[in-house]
């Protein structure tokens, strides 16, 4: 018997893309308050007023017996984006746990291009540099797709984007979140202290154990999360994992279906609005501010090496590795796109996950230091590869919006039917 074919980004559950939806929203409007901030504080890095900026980005507090007095930027890049990294592992654990991504076969396309999408990049940029000495070690800074960012472009350029292309987007840079926090992790921990990192086992198994009988006090948790932090901190490895263990150990499931939310879905609803709104945006705010020294500086920094490698493996690599892993992924496993879509959509959103910015400011910082060079061509770079892809994906998605408002209509219209799912809803445990 001849077996089924599968289709590539076909329409997924009800209840998750209701719950996508929701997400895609929060994460826009995070997405525009981020660029604001990253707008200000490249504006004031290159005003008169620069000397402020950085003394407010160079000023220190905290508390030295533990190794915390850091500057405020410290503070942003290690300390709000461990928020951020909490809500992408809840996000994550959500996703395989309870929602459609369960199901090996609709995973296998959004896990292969986050893949593709980390590797093809990381070979450009080596390529690029190759011979350039101390270049190397930036070769994660192209692997990164920054969802806000993407998403607040898409707010404007693809209101209509069907469902599920929104879906793959967003898991895909989840995905492409944890590959990025292993390679913080594996590649850019220098000095590893043996004990503290022992001991962050000891706050993080007590705040599982709480958060598995369900237990949502805060004055329990947070001091436990915050333990936790510092011990990861202490020992080298970027503090920002911390977040992502965090995450894993919230449970997904409800233990009954009366029983109201489930604590994953409260914590997000919890802390989202506060890394969306707060910790991204005060760390672009920060970690955006490159002198560019007016025309002659941004020319020189844009025939670096290294600026031209960022630019190329967001530009180029993250365009290639992300289509040909989903077209690999259909190849060999038979499965056929929707048939309402065809391979240029795959190329708009590829182009589209060429958007780096908050964790690619982040490896960017830790392969080259903060205050060096190198630091700041690729932040150009950064900069200048987001935009060009913002602007690329742009024209693309725009020629393509006659057919996306057809799909969402349509599914508008079985959405609304009488108040009944269409064929494709069911219902998923959370």
């Amino acid at each position: 018997m001849p077996r089924a074919t599968t289709k590539l980004f076909d329409r997924g559950t009800w209840p998750e893309a209701k719950r996508i939806a929701d997400v895609l929203r929060m994460e826009t409007v995070g997405g525009v308050i981020m660029l604001a901030a990253a707008l200000l504080g490249l504006v004031w890095a290159n005003s008169p007023w620069a000397p402020t900026y950085e003394a407010l980005r160079g000023a220190e507090f905290g508390f030295a017996p533990l190794h915390l007095e850091l500057s405020v930027g410290h503070w942003a890049s290690d300390g709000l984006l461990a928020i951020f990294f909490f809500v992408a592992g809840l996000e994550l654990k959500r996703e395989f746990v309870a929602g459609d991504l369960r199901d090996p076969r609709r995973a296998a396309v959004p896990v292969a291009a986050a893949f593709g999408g980390v590797a093809v990049p990381a070979l450009v940029y080596v390529l690029v540099n190759l011979g350039t000495p101390g270049a190397a070690s930036g070769w994660a800074i192209p692997t990164a797709t920054d969802i806000a960012f993407a998403l607040a472009v898409l707010a404007v350029i693809g209101r209509c984007l069907p469902t599920a292309l929104r879906t793959f987007l967003l898991t895909l840079a989840v995905v492409d979140d944890l590959i990025a926090i292993v390679i913080i992790a594996v590649f850019y921990t220098d000095d590893l202290a043996v004990t503290p990192l022992l001991l962050t086992a000891v706050p993080l198994a007590l705040f599982t154990v709480l958060v598995q009988r369900r237990v949502r006090s805060w004055w329990l948790l947070l001091p436990l999360a915050a333990m936790t932090w510092g011990f990861m901190h202490a020992s080298g490895v970027h503090a920002t994992v911390a977040g992502v263990l965090l995450g894993f150990a919230v449970p997904v499931i409800r233990r009954s279906p009366g029983e109201g939310p489930g604590l994953a879905e409260h914590f997000e609803h919890r802390f989202r609005p506060l890394s969306t709104g707060v910790a991204v945006p005060v760390f672009a705010f920060f970690a955006s501010g490159v002198a560019l020294g007016g025309l002659d500086g941004l020319t020189s920094s844009l025939t670096d090496t290294v600026a031209l490698g960022v630019i190329a493996g967001l530009l180029v690599g993250k365009v290639v590795g992300i289509t040909a892993a989903t077209w690999l992924v259909s190849r060999f496993t038979r499965a056929q796109l929707d048939d309402d879509l065809s391979w240029i959509d795959v190329v708009g959103l590829a182009v589209l996950g060429g958007i780096g910015f908050t964790v690619s400011l982040l490896v960017g910082e830790l392969a080259f230091g903060e205050g060096t060079a190198p630091y700041d061509d690729a932040k150009i770079g950064i900069l200048l590869g987001s935009l060009l892809s913002a602007l690329v994906a742009t024209g693309i998605l725009r020629a393509r919006n006659r057919v996306y408002r057809r799909i969402h209509e349509e599914e508008t219209r079985d959405d609304d039917r009488d108040g009944i799912p269409d064929v494709h809803q069911r219902d998923v445990v959370d």
